[in-house]
């Protein structure tokens, strides 16, 4: 049994690391170049039916699919080579790695994120971030749902969760409690919903971008935060 951290700082990938709005937008003007207009929206269609249905964003999945009413277009080739040598490295969020970095002096660092088994690593991968973290990548269907698994493999005192999706970051909280400080990176389109805001409770921190990160003195805060929660328990 490993022994527990005092902390580990969990990491969201998709719009928390990497700016997966201009991976997409990227996406959309090679779909529209290569395949025009309409094969364009018939792809994106499928995509989020399968989204819808699986829970996650399946982009290789999306592409089987579209390849049922397209088995003889040999075009189909390139779309997967560009979504498999995407220079993800060029779409990480300004001073990600030195955040990583940074907080990794305070305790592991873990990308936790939702995803397929195939594309969403080989995503984490090629932008650097699993070199980054030295390895420690979990990808779930959910991740909200397995954070029993994660606490096995990463046992700590305290946690923090980094995610640009309140929805996440309040279903947490929800389960782990005030052992799970939460920071809300305002940053993609997820971010930046005014429903989303209004839904859901705010984040225990929340900057502007994720590089701020590095400028602001996170443990203290934490220690605050936690010194705050304390204080609402006392009598």
């Amino acid at each position: 049994m490993k022994t527990p951290e005092e902390i580990v700082f969990l990491f969201d990938c998709d719009n928390t690391l990497l700016d997966n709005d201009r991976v997409q937008c990227d996406l959309r003007t090679h779909l529209e170049r290569e395949f025009g207009t309409a094969n364009r929206d018939r792809y994106w269609e499928i995509f989020e039916a399968l989204r819808t249905e699986l829970g996650y964003a399946d982009y290789l999945g999306a592409l089987q699919r579209y390849r049922l009413d397209a088995t003889s277009d040999p075009r189909l080739l390139q779309m997967s080579a560009f979504l498999l040598d995407y220079p993800f490295a060029a779409r990480l969020y300004p001073g990600v790695l030195d955040v990583i970095k940074y907080l990794g002096r305070h305790g592991p660092t873990v990308v936790l994120s939702d995803g397929d088994v195939v594309f969403q690593p080989r995503k984490i991968q090629r932008s650097g971030l699993w070199q980054a973290v030295e390895g420690r990548v979990l990808i779930y269907v959910h991740k909200e749902r397995m954070l029993g698994d994660v606490e096995r493999r990463y046992p700590a005192r305290r946690y923090v969760m980094v995610d640009d999706k309140l929805r996440i970051l309040a279903a947490m909280k929800n389960v782990m409690g005030e052992r799970l400080t939460t920071v809300f990176p305002r940053q993609g389109h997820y971010a930046l919903d005014p429903n989303n805001i209004a839904t859901y409770p705010a984040a225990d921190l929340m900057v502007e971008h994720i590089g701020d990160l590095i400028h602001c003195d996170l443990p203290a805060s934490l220690d605050a935060i936690r010194a705050g929660h304390t204080e609402k328990r006392s009598p």
